[in-house]
């Protein structure tokens, strides 16, 4: 975030990449990780950059130095390194940051709405070597973590829109889906959490291109972020055509789907048909 932000006040103030790394003592190439995000930030240098971009107002300097210091900060999530791969810690960290995040989802139950033992199904679901016991109760342990950010003060609002072919996948066993709706049905009642299901019987809509979580932070001058998960990797979008056809997309299937008022209902429907 913190990158991006430098590189609209650079492009703002028509600052080339070779004048702002010599304000800094250092290469353009230095200049492009820093706006990438891939190495660490030194106030100093923040400090310098800010000069040269004609950011003098104290407070909004002091709100940057202050992500920069909260940038070098490793977060909570990176003792679980050893389970999770490098591209998904940029998506844990965002995810933290975030105040709003918006999601598509036609494979499994959001994240941050699993049960551990939905969660503990879907990470031995894995292509390859199958996980040990201790990996797999790390991944659940993680997830777990993750879903602080729903109690927290303020906490984040999840808005989800799920397929409702994800609700009918027996992953882990018919009683570990049952015990995953009843929890989705406690989580709708949430004032931070909305859910929509996209019913089977839907004709299709705008989303051909699969599942994609779209993520909106407080501090309003930086870009929503778009994420979309791969195999084996991780796209992040944040030009701002990518952010609005996605964003265009999630307006589309909210208004297109039962309303969040008739989750409860849809969710009460499917585990009686279970039950019968």
């Amino acid at each position: 975030m913190l990158g991006s932000h430098l590189r609209r006040l650079r492009e703002r103030a028509g600052v080339s990449r070779s004048d702002a790394g010599w304000t800094i003592r250092a290469s353009e190439s230095k200049i492009s990780r820093l706006e990438l995000g891939r190495v660490g930030f030194k106030e100093r240098d923040v400090e310098d950059l800010l000069s040269l971009y004609g950011v003098t107002e104290a407070r909004e300097r002091e709100r940057l130095l202050e992500l920069a210091r909260e940038a070098n900060n490793r977060g909570w999530w990176h003792r679980y390194g050893d389970v999770t791969p490098d591209w998904f810690d940029a998506y844990l960290g965002l995810e933290a940051a975030a105040e709003l995040i918006r999601t598509y989802e036609i494979q499994f139950v959001p994240g941050l709405l699993q049960t551990a033992d939905y969660a503990r199904a879907v990470a031995r679901l894995t292509p390859g070597n199958a996980r040990a016991d201790e990996e797999i109760e790390r991944i659940v342990a993680l997830r777990t973590r993750r879903q602080r950010v729903l109690d927290r003060e303020p906490p984040l609002k999840l808005w989800a829109v799920i397929e409702e072919s994800v609700l009918m996948r027996p992953i882990g066993g018919l009683d570990v889906l049952r015990d995953q709706l009843d929890a989705l049905r406690e989580a709708a009642r949430r004032p931070n959490v909305t859910l929509q299901i996209v019913p089977l019987r839907s004709p299709g809509h705008a989303a051909t291109g699969g599942a994609f979580t779209l993520l909106r932070f407080p501090q309003h001058d930086l870009p929503d972020i778009v994420y979309l998960e791969h195999l084996t990797s991780a796209l992040y979008l944040d030009k701002r055509d990518d952010v609005e056809t996605y964003t265009q997309t999630l307006d589309l299937l909210a208004a297109t789907n039962p309303a969040p008022q008739h989750t409860e209902q849809l969710l009460t429907e499917l585990l009686d048909r279970m039950a019968g």
